[in-house]
């Protein structure tokens, strides 16, 4: 049996205030570099960049919008 293929999702808006589409994007194409070459990525890898994003930004450098 095939493994269910998850469908690509357009980048949602981040749920962070004071975060950008453009910063959650670069920051998404360095951790899924090699999953880029064969597919685009879903909501789950958004997400989990948008996370892994803030993990390593300090409280000053997110900034209210």
């Amino acid at each position: 049996m095939q493994a269910e293929k998850k469908n690509p999702e357009a980048q949602p808006p981040p749920f962070t205030p004071g975060l950008t589409h453009d910063q959650v994007r670069q920051h998404a194409f360095k951790l899924f570099r090699d999953k880029l070459e064969h597919n685009t990525l879903t909501l789950e890898d958004w997400v989990l960049a948008e996370k892994d994003l803030l993990s390593t930004l300090g409280p000053d450098d997110v900034t209210a919008r």
